[in-house]
């Protein structure tokens, strides 16, 4: 069986806790910067991360903190989530928990969630 020490896992994680800090709201799953900030993006805020613990199942995770009153930029259902360096660098995708329908103007918020690097198989 494969094995993967928590600190080359947490360092994978903590360059996500170090350097994202723009969370958007998406309507497709983007897998480039552009896209999850522009292309896709319906609204954008601050986001913070705390450090590396372990995940239930294995493996380490960050939790990602909520967001509150982010202004939305365009007009559309957000149904996944990016977290980038708000410069050039995507660092995480993933689903909402729910769609959200947001409108131009609005502000929208996101409870905290989980990123997770499971333990090798």
């Amino acid at each position: 069986m494969a094995t993967l020490a928590n600190t080359v896992l947490d360092n994978g994680l903590s360059t996500l806790t170090t350097n994202g800090t723009r969370i958007d709201i998406c309507t497709t799953e983007p897998t480039t910067y552009a896209e999850a900030t522009s292309t896709y993006s319906l609204g954008n805020g601050t986001v913070t991360t705390a450090s590396p613990t372990d995940r239930i199942g294995g493996g380490r995770e960050v939790v990602v903190g909520a967001v509150s009153d982010a202004p939305v930029t365009a007009t559309g259902t957000a149904a996944f989530y990016s977290v980038t360096n708000g410069s050039d660098t995507l660092y995480a995708t993933g689903s909402l928990s729910t769609t959200q329908s947001v409108a131009n103007g609005n502000t929208f918020s996101l409870g905290s969630f989980s990123i997770g690097i499971p333990d090798p198989a």
